[in-house]
């Protein structure tokens, strides 16, 4: 498909309201977006992904108790300026990457109505240009460029894109589920419906969504209408459904153009669940240069011996 005249993406928006209560007590003063995933903490890896992608403005959606995720991506000059006296260049490189990723930006949500409340804060900060979301629950592998390729595929087609994963039937009660027909594009689908967290026998696919979108600029005119459903909560889901109905009801003439997904087959790791959190940190801790063969070495060692 021929590219298209569609807005360039500048902008990400990362919601890092939530309370975090799957990992308490570790949560009860501390961020989960904060909680190190090896030596970074988790939001890192999702800016990175961001401006990896093209996206160095970002809009980070935050709650209370959520000052540290500010405090990371500033600078700390004492901090910076006892490595520097001491001589410590490596980490002192380390401490200046953060602050020097992109340019963030911060807006509070005052109510914890949801994930689609969260996003329709970012409204005046994304204004009527097309925008990546990035949940900071799902950390991409960066050798796996999911995010540019969804960007690539909102530029061709516009509208909105949304990412897929296939999972097994039986978990797709913990994910929104998307009804897909196939397009000519062998990683590309059109998104015909949606459903959060249906139950197995009810469920259109074993297609999950997960945290990454790239969406048009008209969910928010859906947004500032879409009444709370499951759990209580304005849902992102939901508003997408009502996009993709209004796009097949009215042809090519739907205000916010089709939806589409682009289904994922790489490396994704959930820091959202201790158990897929402590998985990911094994597993990049296995594949870093400066700690990976003794990691493996003990790792193998442990497996086979202690357990």
């Amino acid at each position: 498909m021929t590219q298209s005249s569609h807005p360039r993406i500048s902008k990400a928006v990362i919601p890092a309201a939530g309370l975090g209560t799957r990992f308490l007590p570790a949560t009860k003063a501390t961020p989960k977006e904060m909680l190190p995933v090896v030596d970074k903490p988790a939001i890192q890896y999702v800016v990175e992904e961001a401006v990896s992608a093209g996206l160095d403005d970002v809009l980070m959606v935050t709650g209370r108790n959520k000052r540290p995720l500010e405090d990371h991506f500033d600078r700390n000059y004492e901090l910076e300026s006892a490595l520097e006296k001491k001589g410590d260049a490596n980490r002192l490189a380390k401490v200046q990457e953060s602050s020097d990723l992109a340019t963030m930006h911060y807006v509070r949500q005052g109510d914890p109505k949801g994930l689609g409340h969260a996003i329709l804060c970012a409204a005046p900060h994304v204004g009527h240009e097309p925008f990546a979301v990035l949940l900071g629950d799902d950390l991409i592998d960066p050798r796996d460029p999911l995010l540019a390729r969804m960007i690539e595929v909102q530029e061709q087609r516009g509208g909105s894109v949304i990412a897929l994963m296939e999972v097994d039937p039986a978990q797709i009660h913990l994910y929104g589920c998307a009804a897909v027909e196939p397009t000519e594009d062998s990683d590309v689908v059109e998104i015909t419906g949606l459903v959060e967290k249906p139950d197995a026998a009810d469920a259109p696919s074993n297609y999950a969504i997960i945290g990454r979108y790239v969406l048009d600029p008209h969910i928010f005119d859906i947004l500032r209408k879409t009444e709370p459903g499951r759990g209580g909560e304005i849902q992102i889901t939901d508003a997408l459904q009502k996009l993709a109905e209004e796009h097949r009801s009215t042809g090519e003439g739907g205000a916010g153009g089709p939806v589409h997904g682009v289904v994922f087959k790489g490396r994704r790791y959930d820091t959202g669940d201790r158990g897929d959190y402590l998985r990911a940190i094994v597993r990049l801790a296995c594949e870093r240069e400066d700690l990976g063969p003794e990691f493996r070495t003990w790792l193998r060692r442990y497996v086979t011996e202690e357990m």
